[in-house]
């Protein structure tokens, strides 16, 4: 996967409004099964309507724009992750609970933007991010991904115009953010969680914030 190439087609589902129509379920997952062998957005498009010619509510559509999205922004930056000297890429791709292991630490990584629900306002929570790690646990990955494993969340938060979920597309930005974080990655700075008697869970935020980029005026020199 050439990481530039997959940006490029990424950007191209922007021009389109991210809605669900639905929550996510296996029988829309199994007709949409298509995203994982289609990188090109074009051929993408006319995928859908070869397979879902009957869809006046574009209820398809939406849902396999959707999934189609994150899931190869998410291939793209575990591949980031998997570049680094310190980070081993887990051999079975199809493993549901580990990702990539960092210093031997094995991690499911998730992207997701700021949730709308977390009832913590975003500044205090990037200064105290343990609260929202355990909300993620309880609220997100709800189907065949729900674990209480070791997690790496990159949390995604636009200050201009709170439409978080594009930041997904900026995969050289993030690159430059991940390997910020590898390079001071320090276990004992991980947050960690005692969910299942016994066991210690590691996890950890890296919060992408895309700053704003509207400057003040400044005051004119009064005459």
């Amino acid at each position: 996967m050439n990481l530039r190439t997959i940006e490029h087609e990424l950007k191209k589902r922007l021009d389109h409004p991210y809605q669900w129509r639905r929550k996510q379920n296996n029988d829309f997952d199994s007709q949409t099964r298509y995203i994982y062998r289609l990188q090109n957005f074009e051929e993408l498009l006319k995928t859908i309507e070869v397979q879902h010619p009957n869809d006046p509510q574009k209820d398809y559509f939406n849902y396999t724009l959707n999934r189609w999205y994150n899931f190869w922004s998410a291939k793209a930056i575990e591949k980031i992750f998997c570049q680094a000297i310190n980070v081993e890429a887990e051999k079975n791709p199809y493993h549901k609970q580990k990702d990539f292991s960092i210093d031997n630490l094995s991690f499911d990584h998730k992207t997701s933007v700021f949730p709308k629900a977390y009832p913590t306002p975003f500044g205090h929570t990037q200064q105290n991010p343990k609260d929202l790690l355990k909300w993620l646990y309880q609220h997100q990955s709800q189907q065949g991904r729900k674990h209480l494993e070791n997690r790496l969340f990159i949390i995604l938060y636009n200050e201009s115009n709170q439409e978080h979920w594009k930041l997904k597309s900026e995969i050289q930005w993030l690159k430059i953010l991940i390997e910020n974080y590898l390079k001071n990655f320090d276990k004992n700075k991980l947050q960690t969680f005692h969910f299942l008697p016994n066991k210690v869970t590691y996890a950890d935020a890296i919060f992408a914030v895309k700053k704003s980029s509207i400057k003040k005026a400044m005051p004119q020199n009064e005459t």
